[in-house]
């Protein structure tokens, strides 16, 4: 990904609208790709612009990750997908076919991060939670401690699944490589096969005095304190992503990551569209019509709204900046006030001779 401290927009670095098709971005990325491809363009800049384009087009010309991108924003790419599940999946490889280069995609990683394609040591379960805030929350920012169930290094026998005093053997039938090969032969060919030893179940090791706290697993379920910090302005749906804050491995004791969808509970006066919110106000007929002040409920409290005579019902006013905040960008939506003229069920008797009269003075 790109290196440097502030991203620019995805759309901009394309050249698209964006309201661009899949084709249409496909097509900005061949141009552009042919024009900065480092093994075309030897210019000192060319390197950075080509990771900056392939990163734009990596998720843009994916569903998914546009999606996110158009609701959060850089935030929703960074805090929900690793570095190589932004270029994987998308198609580098009919693009630069058809422009002459060769692909791989280890290659076109290993540009973007150098020193080639890193395998890591396998990791724990990922887990996925929902986290449920109230409007106002979700407004100002706020830091959330939540319980989360997973499984941690059993600190009786330090994860090692033997019981206090007892190590785990080595297993004899892998010699502690927790692979076993089978050679076959088949004529002048030999097939070599390797699978996961079916004795100690790739550990390499064999417990004879397993640990009674985690019955030789090396793990506990527990649940576990976390503090969350919940940036200002997020939206229903958006996932947080906390690195490490999941399962541990059995084998490599290495945590999965957590996975927070936010959710943000019903308000009582306001609905929320983007970065603006709604509220209907009731007004009667003779505030309508004579014109009135009104107190309007906003996230610092209330505010008076001058009502002009002779406003309509549905009449929406527009008070800017009263909205929620833009996430990771500058700025407020709007609050708007939608007037609704409240019309009375029951009437008495001189109001409904009130009312025949007004009409005739209306004739």
């Amino acid at each position: 990904m790109s290196t440097s401290t502030k991203k620019k927009d995805y759309y901009e670095i394309l050249g698209v609208p964006r309201n661009a098709t899949k084709e249409q971005i496909k097509e900005a990325y061949r141009r552009l790709a042919l024009q900065y491809h480092p093994d075309r363009n030897k210019s000192p800049d060319a390197e950075e612009k080509f990771k900056e384009i392939s990163e734009a087009y990596a998720v843009l010309s994916d569903d998914e990750k546009r999606a996110q991108y158009d609701q959060f924003g850089h935030a929703g790419i960074d805090g929900r997908y690793t570095a190589e599940d932004i270029f994987r999946g998308a198609d580098f490889e009919t693009i630069f076919r058809d422009l002459g280069f060769g692909f791989d995609f280890d290659d076109l990683f290993s540009r973007f991060f150098g020193g080639g394609r890193v395998y890591e040591e396998a990791r724990g379960r990922d887990i996925s939670m929902t986290l449920t805030i109230t409007l106002e929350e979700a407004a100002s920012g706020s830091t959330k401690e939540i319980q989360v169930p997973r499984t941690e290094r059993c600190k009786a026998c330090n994860g090692s699944g033997a019981r206090r005093g007892t190590s785990p053997t080595i297993c004899s039938r892998c010699q502690g490589r927790g692979q076993v090969q089978y050679v076959r032969r088949m004529g002048f060919a030999q097939i070599i096969t390797t699978t996961t030893c079916d004795v100690c179940g790739g550990r390499g090791s064999v417990i004879e005095n397993p640990c009674p706290e985690c019955r030789g697993t090396g793990l506990v379920e527990v649940y576990r304190k976390i503090k969350v910090n919940v940036p200002a302005g997020v939206d229903e749906g958006f996932t947080l992503r906390l690195r490490g804050e999941g399962d541990i491995h059995p084998q490599t004791k290495k945590p999965g990551d957590l996975y927070l969808t936010i959710s943000v509970a019903p308000h009582k006066y306001f609905k929320r569209e983007g970065d603006d919110l709604i509220f209907e106000a009731q007004i009667s007929f003779p505030q309508a019509a004579l014109g009135t002040e009104i107190a309007v409920p906003t996230l610092e409290g209330h505010m008076w709204l001058k009502i002009p005579p002779g406003t309509q019902s549905g009449t929406v006013f527009r008070l800017r900046g009263k909205g929620m905040p833009r996430l990771n960008k500058y700025g407020r939506g709007d609050l708007l006030v939608k007037v609704n003229i409240k019309v009375p069920t029951r009437l008495s008797e001189r109001q409904k001779a009130l009312l025949r009269e007004f009409e005739k003075e209306l004739e």
